[in-house]
């Protein structure tokens, strides 16, 4: 597999081939276990992207160096019967946790939509 200089040389001497051409001819192709050949698209135009100098925030191995996600400021629980406790924001509260509940009673059904399965 080229890379660097050697791999950016070699596309421009290809000129215009097609993009599969392009792909087998730099190197990034690999087999599969039935004997077929699989062209490495994406392993090929990252090599490609860090040849000329652009960086997609990615080690050496390939994974993302970002943060990890965003971390909690607190920290939730999952009862054994499913339901998520969160800690609440009154600090006079006995338990610092207490049961959710979604916004606007999501999960509880309104009159109009018992109304609509009498109808139905």
């Amino acid at each position: 597999m080229l890379t660097g200089s050697e791999l950016l040389a070699k596309v421009k001497e290809l000129g215009d081939v097609s993009k599969s051409e392009l792909v087998r001819e730099c190197g990034y192709v690999s087999s599969k276990k039935n004997g077929s050949e699989r062209l490495n698209f994406t392993a090929f135009y990252e090599a490609l992207l860090g040849a000329k100098g652009v960086n997609l925030g990615t080690d050496s191995t390939g994974r993302g160096t970002g943060k990890g996600g965003r971390k909690l400021s607190y920290t939730t629980k999952i009862q054994f019967n499913g339901n998520l406790l969160a800690p609440s924001a009154r600090k006079d509260d006995a338990s610092p946790f207490r049961p959710f509940q979604p916004p606007g009673g999501l999960m509880e059904p309104t009159n109009a939509s018992l109304q609509r399965g009498r109808q139905g």
